[in-house]
């Protein structure tokens, strides 16, 4: 994708896999649900994330109102649509990943930043010439164009993406995105080159076993799914082995809308995720993460209340 203005790139918008091509400077909303003005729902220390990622002070979590995928099952709901969150300016943006860092954030988050990428790119160039020196993370669905991606090379220090189907059909079904799997594994494909570009190794991390420089893929298990989940988990350690790290997620929590999916109108079961965890070590995973405890809970969602913004 050449680089253009941002007025250029928004006004026949085809940043994200969806190439909707909205004038999203006109007001009107692409299929991320969103216009062209950034939109923040929450800039704050989040505790949730991988213990590389989090650590003892937190993360610094922006998230980003929109997104293009839509998956129905969605833990984010209220910001995914667009309906929360406030318009920023991108100095306003660049203000904030500097705030976050003299809170004590261990690093800059940036949650479902995609349909914003221009935007984002010159707040982190803003912020960077001021004395932003916290690692970048780019957290992410995983559905991004690689050609995109690209363009944050140098900008990015750890990529955080979910790679969430094999399977087109539950793809097609639960993400209206048959071409999930062919779109995300190229994306992460460019994501593991530019890590590895970045100096020797695949993965950095400081003497207290904070991330520096790295790939965390996130698998978030759905119920009923244990098969296709299989596949993931193959896909990726076949494909990268330790080059990278597996995030197995179980806190998959049937919100009110599941009513209609009756088959994720569940949770997912202990036995289907130890059934998971154990093949992953069959494989021979040794860089991953596992939940324990009753994690599929709605007080992990954070309320997007606009704090921080």
């Amino acid at each position: 994708m050449e680089e253009g203005t941002i007025e250029q790139e928004l006004a026949a918008c085809r940043l994200c896999p969806r190439g909707c091509g909205v004038n999203r400077l006109a007001g009107k909303k692409g299929r991320c649900g969103v216009a062209g003005r950034v939109k923040v729902a929450r800039a704050a220390l989040h505790m949730w994330e991988e213990p590389c990622i989090s650590g003892e002070q937190g993360s610094g979590a922006v998230f980003f109102a929109g997104c293009s995928l839509g998956c129905v099952y969605c833990q984010n709901r209220t910001i995914a649509g667009g309906q929360a969150g406030k318009e920023i300016s991108v100095r306003r943006l660049s203000e904030i990943f500097l705030q976050l860092q003299e809170k004590g954030a261990a690093n800059i988050n940036l949650v479902t930043a995609g349909h914003f990428l221009p935007q984002v790119i010159e707040a982190l160039i803003k912020a960077k010439k001021e004395g932003l020196r916290l690692p970048v993370v780019y957290n992410s669905g995983g559905y991004e164009r690689a050609e995109a991606l690209a363009r944050l090379e140098g900008l990015v220090d750890i990529y955080l993406p979910d790679l969430k189907y094999v399977s087109a059909d539950l793809a097609g079904q639960y993400s209206g995105a048959p071409d999930y799997f062919t779109v995300a594994s190229a994306a992460l494909k460019e994501m593991v080159r530019q890590v590895e570009a970045a100096g020797s190794g695949s993965a950095v991390f400081t003497e207290k076993g904070m991330m520096k420089r790295g790939v965390i893929v996130r698998h978030l298990q759905l119920p009923g799914c244990l098969a296709d989940s299989k596949r993931v988990v193959r896909y990726l350690y076949e494909t990268y082995g330790d080059r990278i790290f597996i995030s197995l997620l179980s806190q998959y929590t049937p919100l009110a809308q599941m009513a209609a999916w009756p088959k994720l109108n569940r949770r997912v079961t202990r036995r289907e995720y130890d059934a998971l965890v154990d093949y992953a070590i069959g494989l021979g995973v040794e860089n991953g993460f596992i939940q324990e405890g009753d994690t599929a809970q709605e007080s992990f969602i954070p309320p997007f209340d606009e704090e921080g913004v």
